[in-house]
């Protein structure tokens, strides 16, 4: 396994860990998801470019 394949890995389940829909999580809003989908995104990017 690639380190790129890890972090995509990494940063879904933090997408899906940080999504409000759990009762302890309610309250954050959606800034966890908002940060988290960025670095998705940004992961994604780097990959299609080949600097990770």
């Amino acid at each position: 396994m690639s380190l790129s394949l890890i972090l995509l890995i990494v940063l879904v389940l933090l997408l899906v860990g940080a999504f409000p829909a759990w009762p302890h999580s309610r309250g954050w809003g959606y800034g966890p998801t908002g940060i988290v989908g960025v670095l998705l995104v940004a992961l994604v990017v780097m990959m299609l470019t080949g600097t990770l």
